[in-house]
């Protein structure tokens, strides 16, 4: 398996994307091209202060190096010291209007190197949906486009599996609370020798095919609401545990700094106004409350 053979899709995807979403905006992205001293580099594309995004941006890296960082071998300790490539599209959008969610995706793989020994290869992504005021209809929409682009690769159960997995992951173990709503994560997938490469390259494809459809309509629907500064300073609070996660949890941005990649790059997935408040809670019966009763749990959505 060669990575630069899907390099062609992974750019692909990240220049479709974009074109879509300055559509939607009315504003162009930056576009800020970059090499890694290490080997490799990528293109970052950047939307700030536009009519309806007040910041995201859509990555593309394609980068080498002679050890794999702590962050990729920290649950594969086997391939501690192999070289290794790897390559993938990453977006967050932050949305002004806190009726409309941040989101995340990513899509990705990896091949481990060494000396007389075969290569080890692997795909990994997904994608999330943070709300602040959602709507079940909202929710709902996101998780049955997120299933309907996992079902021709194993099924209901391969869905659960992920949905799960998503759960699981994108949950602040310090708050004991998820990051939002959920959708898809799935990590190692090939490496075990369980999945062939086509099987895995079509589940990473058709997960990264579906992010516009998935997210597209909500914001469609969504963005002329009107909103307050209460609602806006309740937004701003619940950034905070997307830095928080991000900072702490996150195999991807963990994976970026310890391999000496391109912290402006990386870091653009940080929301451009946060909060942070002691010991704050929700009125009971609230909007804001709601969020907490209702949505942050897992459930079946789809």
């Amino acid at each position: 398996m060669n990575p630069a053979t899907l390099k062609p899709w992974f750019s692909t995807l990240q220049q479709t994307i974009v074109s879509h979403l300055e559509a939607f905006d009315g504003k162009l992205f930056q576009t800020d091209s970059w090499e890694r001293p290490g080997g490799g580099g990528g293109l970052t594309r950047v939307i700030e202060e536009g009519n309806f995004f007040e910041r995201g941006g859509v990555n593309f890296s394609h980068v080498m190096g002679e050890a794999m960082p702590a962050s990729a071998t920290a649950h594969r300790p086997e391939l501690a010291g192999r070289r290794f490539e790897a390559m993938g599209v990453s977006l967050v959008l932050h949305p002004r209007n806190p009726h409309c969610p941040t989101v995340h995706m990513n899509v990705r793989c990896f091949l481990a190197l060494a000396e007389g020994k075969a290569p080890v290869w692997w795909f990994g992504g997904g994608m999330d949906l943070t709300p602040y005021y959602p709507l079940e209809e909202d929710v709902r929409h996101f998780h049955a486009t997120c299933k309907a682009a996992i079902l021709p690769f194993g099924g209901e159960a391969e869905y659960a599996r992920l949905k799960d997995w998503c759960d699981r992951y994108f949950f602040l173990k310090h708050r004991n609370e998820p990051r939002g709503v959920g959708g898809l994560f799935f990590d190692d997938l090939g490496a075990d020798g369980q999945t062939d490469f086509d099987t895995a390259f079509g589940l990473t494809q058709s997960v990264g095919n579906a992010f516009l459809p998935a997210y597209l309509p909500i914001i469609e629907r969504r963005k002329d609401l009107a909103f307050d500064e209460r609602e806006r300073d309740f937004q701003a609070y619940r950034r905070g545990r997307y830095v928080e996660f991000n900072l702490v949890f996150d195999r991807g941005t963990l994976f970026g700094l310890q391999s000496g990649g391109r912290t402006e790059s990386i870091l653009m997935s940080m929301p451009p106004m946060v909060k942070w408040r002691y010991d704050w809670h929700p009125e009971p019966g609230s909007a804001e409350a709601r969020l907490y009763e209702d949505y942050l749990r897992p459930r079946d959505w789809a």
